[in-house]
């Protein structure tokens, strides 16, 4: 069975070689969620950010880092997030997606905000987040280098103020003879 859990120490070795063994994570890539782990699983407030993991028993089979965004009220940013090739397709990355939804939205949470790249290798990811609910919001061309856009997606956890909703009027029938 699959569990879904807060990351715990037992997880890091198999989480940093999964990272390390991504192919569409660079070796800086990997070591960054080595030094995100560090602080989530040794300092005291996280250095705010928080890792879910999900595990068939002892095994991981994927992770995600996610935590509040500085400097904002209520926006959470999705930093990474990883299913190992054994669990892709079985909906571990979606139930990662749909626990870090919750867990922000448990914490006040208005918005989720991540980036992927623009190159052709992940083409699946972006399928990915657009296929579970998430909004191409913005493309920033040549983010990364000549030819590797930066790619937002957002994901609204509650009705948002800037998005007014029409009003509605309510046409109420009477019955036959009722005034």
């Amino acid at each position: 069975m699959i569990t879904i859990r807060p990351t715990e120490s037992q997880d890091q070795p198999a989480l940093l070689q999964m990272a390390r063994t991504e192919p569409l994570f660079t070796a800086i890539e990997a070591d960054t969620v080595a030094e995100l782990l560090h602080d989530y699983l040794e300092l005291a407030d996280h250095n705010g950010y928080l890792f879910l993991s999900a595990v068939d028993g002892r095994r991981l089979l994927g992770f995600a880092c996610y935590g509040p965004t500085p400097l904002t009220e209520g926006t959470y940013t999705v930093y990474w997030l990883c299913v190992a090739g054994a669990g892709r397709g079985q909906g571990i990355g979606r139930e990662l997606m749909r626990q870090v939804e919750f867990a922000a939205r448990a914490a006040g949470g208005r918005l989720i905000v991540l980036d992927t790249s623009g190159r052709p290798a992940y083409a699946p990811t972006r399928t990915f987040y657009e296929r579970i609910g998430y909004a191409r919001a913005a493309t920033v061309p040549d983010y990364y280098a000549p030819g590797d856009d930066l790619v937002i997606y957002m994901l609204p956890l509650a009705p948002a103020v800037w998005f007014p909703q029409p009003e509605v009027p309510i046409h109420r029938s009477h019955p036959a003879g009722v005034a």
